[in-house]
């Protein structure tokens, strides 16, 4: 028998025999008509270890690349994809679609297949009263074969991120008494109250006399569905923009998609509510899987290699570190690294668990930060309570309890981290930057056309985007270009008038502090004197 690579990060090991484990799923064995289904089945090619090298140094630095220079300088060998591909093809895989920079190779075959192909046992899984078919054990390739290879991706799809928002009254979004506490639904009748409008917002965080809008700028929101379009204009109605909001609709995979749950509102509200001149578009993945949430980080990419214009996403999802697998981290770490060499900043939310989330996003699990947000290559946004006094100035501003935040375990800590009273340390700190959080000092929401107050980082991420298309504008009128990865500018400008410090709250295990801390990062922005900062 020929050698075959393992690759053992790239699942979860599941016990061999039936029954409940000790995270609460229930394993049972799999059925005759279980083989026949089909499954989708992601392979990420890694790039060569010097090239990954070079773009991580590049990217650190604040330098960027043109797309030709990634396609020409930064992409796997051709000869490994085009081996690949002939060996799916011989094993049955069909529906083949490369990525349009190589590094993933996403295909489709049946359960029965795969078992063979990968050498891999299937099993049933149930998790949360969803069953689902996957992989009990670690897959593998021909080693000539998965030499570049770095992981295979959706074999235990009940293994999916979990979304950052969170209702008045802490609950997380179930559309159980959504948008109410005590009975009371939210209202909008008293000004510099929550839930807060736009302007409120953007008054407290230094952006109310502006003159940009984020025009000439698209924000990408990566999240499962599409809001409605009735419930984005009343937005912009109540909140007294006038026109029409301009979103975009971009539907991944094609297939049916979910029904909303607010997220993807809430996405879109505030993110285009910000920077009410851009263009929103909404990247909807169908699911929370792995592999469909990677489908959209491709077409991100794709389209950010033609589109100049999309130098900002958003993304509210994410998992604690110790339930990702490696290999999932090291396949969405290179599209990360990727989109930020192009000048593409992602702002991904924190977590809404504090210090502690565990896998369904709640305050009870292990000492852990969430990845997305770990990733070094994205700007990772914590959470803030902010309370407004009667003429909108901000009365307190502390940290959320909820803020996601603490250190890595998967990355080093990167060289733009530092600064006066930043932790010593070897590992990556979360989160970056904060805003507005928590849903009992919420946001306007307006879902299934009804007005609601919602919160969590969440809310803070997208807030973000648009802070950053703000940004973007206001570059391209002092004719210079975009901005490249913004961590490494911004450490820089820790205790300048750019950042308002956040010296009181905890997420549970850390203490908001002056300076740097793990509960609100470097704080909250003073948008116009970060403008300043980043136009000289």
């Amino acid at each position: 028998m020929s050698a075959r690579k393992i690759f053992q990060d790239s699942v979860t090991p599941l016990p061999t025999r039936p029954g409940l484990t000790a995270d609460g799923l229930l394993v049972q064995s799999v059925k005759a008509d279980h083989l026949t289904e089909r499954m989708s089945v992601l392979f990420s090619l890694a790039l060569s270890n010097d090239a990954q090298a070079a773009l991580e140094d590049k990217v650190a630095k604040g330098e960027t690349v043109t797309p030709d220079e990634l396609q020409r300088n930064y992409a796997p060998k051709a000869a490994a994809v085009q081996a690949l591909e002939k060996w799916l093809d011989a094993q049955s895989f069909s529906d083949l679609q490369v990525s349009k920079d190589g590094t993933a190779i996403y295909a489709q075959s049946t359960v029965a297949q795969i078992e063979r192909a990968l050498d891999v046992k299937m099993i049933r899984v149930t998790k949360n009263g969803l069953t689902y078919t996957a992989a009990q054990n670690a897959p593998s390739l021909p080693a000539e074969i998965g030499a570049a290879v770095q992981a295979i991706i959706g074999l235990q799809p009940f293994r999916q991120a979990i979304k950052h928002r969170l209702v008045r009254g802490g609950h997380r979004g179930n559309r159980v008494g959504l948008g109410l506490i005590d009975g009371t639904a939210a209202t909008t009748n008293v000004e510099n109250a929550p839930p807060y409008l736009v302007r409120e917002i953007l008054k407290a965080y230094g952006a109310d006399a502006l003159s940009v809008t984020g025009r000439g700028q698209t924000i990408g929101i990566l999240i499962d569905t599409f809001p409605a379009d009735s419930d984005v204009q009343t937005f912009w109605t109540k909140n007294g923009f006038a026109g029409t909001p301009s979103v975009e609709k971009v539907n991944v995979t094609g297939a049916h998609l979910p029904a909303r749950e607010g997220e993807e509102t809430l996405d879109v509200e505030w993110a285009g509510g910000i920077a009410k001149g851009a263009t929103v578009r909404v990247y909807a993945s169908g699911s929370l899987s792995f592999i469909d949430l990677d489908k959209a980080l491709d077409r991100i990419l794709a389209d950010a290699m033609t589109d100049k214009t999309l130098r900002q996403v958003s993304i509210s999802l994410g998992l604690g570190e110790k339930f990702f697998g490696g290999g999932e981290i090291a396949a969405q770490h290179q599209k990360f690294l990727q989109l930020a060499a192009l000048g593409v900043n992602v702002f991904v939310s924190s977590g809404d668990a504090g210090s502690n989330p565990d896998q369904t996003g709640h305050a009870s699990g292990p000492l852990q930060v969430e990845y997305e947000s770990s990733d070094p290559c994205v700007v990772s946004v914590g959470g803030t309570s902010l309370k407004l006094d009667a003429t909108g100035q901000v009365a307190s501003e502390t940290g959320w309890p909820g803020s996601g935040g603490g250190k890595s375990t998967y990355f080093k800590r990167p060289s733009w981290q530092r600064g006066a009273s930043v932790p010593a340390g070897k590992q990556r700190l979360v989160p970056d930057v904060s805003a507005a959080a928590d849903p009992n000092q919420g946001a306007l929401l307006v879902l299934q056309g009804k007005v609601e107050q919602i919160g969590g980082t969440s809310w803070s991420a997208p807030v973000w985007a648009g802070f950053c298309a703000l940004i973007n504008e206001a570059r391209a009128k002092a004719n210079k270009p975009p901005l490249p990865f913004l961590n490494p500018l911004i450490y820089p400008l820790l205790g300048t008038d750019s950042f308002r410090d956040i010296v009181d709250g905890s997420n549970g295990a850390y203490d908001a502090a002056a300076g740097y801390d793990t509960v609100t990062g470097l704080g909250v922005p003073n948008i116009a004197k970060l403008i300043a900062a980043l136009t000289r």
